[in-house]
């Protein structure tokens, strides 16, 4: 009966509740490409290849080499990601009067296949010098 009064229970609910919810909003979606997903999951900030990682552990746990082939990419990170490896495709982004691309909005991930790593045709792969 007191824990019910101080709200512990109730606490660990919540608790329980916002882990599950977290769970769910940091998913793939089906279809997802790893690359829309990780410009989606930047949102709640860059750590290390957090969610480039996550990613393949979900949807792509074959793809052992992923953060080897990042890396080879200068995508040490994921916000490097998007600095090294892979550009907006300008055939699918707006443009402002500048002539820059505007990539918020987001388009919708244009999706690849079950069990891949590749980023969708939203995505091109930066070329090095």
């Amino acid at each position: 009966m007191e824990e019910a009064q101080n709200g512990e229970p109730a606490v660990a609910e919540l608790e329980s509740q916002l882990r599950l919810e977290s769970t769910l909003l940091t998913m793939p979606a089906q279809g997802e490409c790893l690359a829309c997903y990780v410009m989606r999951m930047l949102e709640y900030g860059c750590r290390g290849l957090h969610w480039a990682t996550r990613y393949r552990d979900q949807v792509a746990p074959r793809a052992t080499a992923l953060e080897e082939n990042l890396g080879a990419m200068g995508g040490y990170c994921d916000c490097e990601i998007f600095m090294n490896a892979y550009d907006p495709n300008p055939a699918y982004f707006a443009v402002n009067e500048n002539g820059d691309l505007i990539q918020n909005p987001m388009p919708p991930c244009l999706r690849v296949r079950a069990g891949s790593v590749q980023p969708c045709a939203l995505w091109m792969r930066r070329r090095r010098w």
